[in-house]
């Protein structure tokens, strides 16, 4: 009954789902559910996040339940039709090109009032919309009461209650999908009757194709969209563009304030209008537990120590402790040197007559006996872990406070506090976190966050390898932390002084707190594993050539003769310019090293306080530098990897003069 109603009531009938348009958009503000949707309807997994970055590759699946060849995908965050970042410009684009047959607009039903805006400018713009009010069950829980049947009727839309991480009313949200219509919605919002009259002659001078209405266009060149003013110029010349600027110019000398202040103000007044009318909220209580933890996350006072927690019993004791030392130990020792090393090096002799075949796959930097070992023994154990730890922290709600907390730092090494998400994800993968610095708002931060990635950002492979090692050096571990911290820091308020460019004003969703769901951890964290196993294997492997190339060309051989003097001068053993020079190939490749020469007994607490430092400010691995090319052009790469090999070696060699002047031995 509900289906035939909503096709009855379009202008033309229900177009069968895949005949022609076989798109349908999934939009909304970040950390709404969007992915957790996306998976329900097509049975793909991403991984979903309380952070953005998780949809910036924008995700495509072949739709279930919606009949052949429709296709879903997921968009990335957006707060408005007028895009302030490169992730809402991609998102409008995606509405823009092309036949769409749905766009569903997902919405935090308990949090409707801050994102009714979006819907009505959707709605407006005649998109043929459905809305979802997800996080149902979270909304009934919190006192949030919306008459679904009136905002139905107010906006000229189906609206869905929906829990995507449960499927709750995915089924309804299909049916609502399968008959929706363009030009269904009855919304126009009253912008007063200057703006309305420039909107008026602004339609008069464009096009009516395209899948957003005239009106929404107008609208958007009239707040100053520089793509919508490129269409203009593109389908009706310089002329009706130059027309355009003239009664835009027009309407903003008759206006008190910005014209899209005057539009945000209307758009605000009618959202008011329809929350009185669908939508009753309990009265706001400030002493739930959950609000007081909120609260404490972004005090500096309570959040600090809160973080310092975190980092303690997450990463030091869990990732570190126990994922590089227990488990480390245990399948390395135990299993590979005990077992696996010794029967493949027994075999390869039995079976391969030549000795260069034989180094290659069970030599000192053979395939199996070097490169496998260190990806499943040393490298894997602490990645899964350090996966598990984020999965947690994510699912809870815990990174956008995060963000919250440390943004007045930030703000003082030119970032933002929403720079934590990619810099806390170098913590996983630097190669990964490299690629989600395309999130950030303006080219001055993506530079300096490439910056500090391929400088003082671990990642967890080797910063777990790092903790296991220096968890029996305590004063060794205290320096080591301490001095990345502090080059860390002066590197970002060098940054930036010199990186020019405007510092772009802090904004993020903040999701409630909850507990974390086993399901949701468990798979983000199998499905990085998987991941990251796929992308480590082959390099590990392609690095135990390279090296097994470099031997019998000599070209190895010469690099390290190179690098000994270097780490002679940094009172190092000649030895470790090997772990420097596999710190290249990959970071955790050169931390598996270092942690063999650490068991053979062939450091002092000194050296290997000064040598996990060098090595955790030492050049960006293989993948990360060709990612930083590809992001940042290769002219800054290479400036930037001359200037994080240069800091790398003066502060190894300074911390090295400062203990020994000090007659210090830790």
């Amino acid at each position: 009954m509900w289906r035939k109603l909503w096709a009855a009531s379009c202008h033309e009938p229900a177009e069968p789902l895949g005949a022609g348009a076989d798109r349908v958009l999934i939009v909304g503000s970040p950390n709404v559910g969007k992915s957790a949707l996306f998976n329900r309807l097509t049975g793909r997994y991403v991984t979903v996040s309380n952070y953005p970055g998780t949809t910036v590759a924008i995700s495509r699946g072949a739709a279930r339940g919606l009949g052949d060849g429709v296709e879903v995908i997921d968009t990335p965050g957006m707060y408005s039709l007028l895009p302030i970042t490169g992730e809402e410009r991609a998102a409008r684009s995606m509405l823009l090109e092309g036949r769409t047959r749905a766009v569903i607009h997902i919405v935090d039903a308990k949090n409707i009032e801050r994102m009714l805006g979006l819907a009505l400018q959707l709605a407006e713009a005649g998109l043929p919309l459905v809305l979802a009010l997800n996080m149902a069950d979270e909304a009934d829980e919190a006192g949030v009461r919306i008459r679904r049947d009136v905002l139905e009727a107010r906006l000229g839309v189906p609206v869905v209650a929906t829990v995507a991480t449960e499927g709750k009313g995915v089924w309804e949200l299909l049916e609502a999908v399968r008959t929706v219509c363009p030009a269904a919605s009855r919304v126009e919002v009253d912008y007063g009757p200057v703006i309305e009259h420039a909107i008026a002659d602004i339609a008069a001078l464009l096009d009516s194709d395209g899948p957003m209405s005239v009106r929404s266009r107008a609208l958007l060149l009239l707040q100053g969209d520089a793509d919508e003013r490129r269409r203009l110029v593109e389908s009706g010349g310089m002329e009706r563009a130059e027309r355009s600027a003239a009664v835009i110019a027009r309407c903003a000398a008759h206006l008190e304030h910005a014209i899209h202040y005057h539009v945000a103000v209307a758009v605000k007044r009618r959202v008011d209008e329809l929350l009185r009318e669908v939508a009753s909220f309990p009265p706001i209580e400030r002493t739930g537990l959950r609000e007081t933890l909120s609260r404490w996350c972004m005090n500096p006072w309570t959040g600090l120590p809160i973080l310092a927690a975190v980092l303690y019993f997450g990463l030091y004791k869990f990732v570190g402790e126990f994922g590089a030392g227990t488990l480390v130990n245990f399948i390395e020792s135990d299993l590979f040197e005990a077992h696996v090393n010794p029967a493949v090096e027994g075999l390869t002799e039995q079976l391969i007559p030549w000795q260069v075949v034989r180094d290659l796959l069970a030599g000192e930097y053979g395939i199996i006996t070097l490169g496998v070992r260190y990806a499943i023994a040393i490298i894997l154990p602490v990645v899964g872990l350090f996966f598990l730890v984020f999965a947690v922290l994510e699912d809870s709600g815990y990174l956008p406070r995060l963000a919250m907390l440390i943004d007045r730092v930030f703000r003082r090494l030119g970032l933002n506090g929403r720079a934590v998400i990619p810099l806390v994800l170098g913590f996983g993968c630097d190669t990964m976190a490299t690629m989600v610095t395309r999130t950030l708002e303006t080219k001055r931060e993506r530079v300096i966050a490439t910056f500090l990635l391929a400088l003082a950002i671990p990642c967890s492979a080797q910063m777990g390898v790092i903790l296991g090692i220096l968890s029996t050096h305590t004063h060794a571990l205290m320096l080591w932390g301490l001095v990345v911290a502090g080059v860390f820091l002066a590197a970002g308020l060098l940054a930036a002084r010199i990186v020019p460019g405007t510092r772009p004003p802090f904004y993020m969703e903040l999701p409630p707190l909850r507990l974390p769901r086993p399901g949701n951890v468990l798979v983000k964290t199998y499905s990085r594993m998987v991941w990251y196993f796929k992308e480590v294997l082959p390099l590990f492997i392609l690095a135990s050539v390279f090296i097994w190339v470099g031997q019998l060309t000599g070209l190895f051989d010469l690099a390290i003769r190179a690098l000994e003097p270097a780490a002679g001068l940094l009172g190092l053993p000649r030895e470790t310019a090997v772990v420097f020079l596999f710190g290249f190939f990959r970071r955790d490749y050169g931390a598996a090293g270092l942690y063999d020469i650490y068991g053979r007994g062939a450091l002092s607490g000194n050296q290997l306080a000064v040598a996990a430092i060098v090595l955790t400010l030492f050049l960006p691995c293989v993948a990360q530098f060709l990612i930083m090319a590809k992001e940042r052009g290769w002219r800054t790469t290479v400036l930037q990897a001359g200037v994080v090999l240069a800091v790398a070696f003066s502060v190894g060699w300074l911390v090295n003069a400062v203990l020994g002047a000090l007659g210090v031995q830790l």
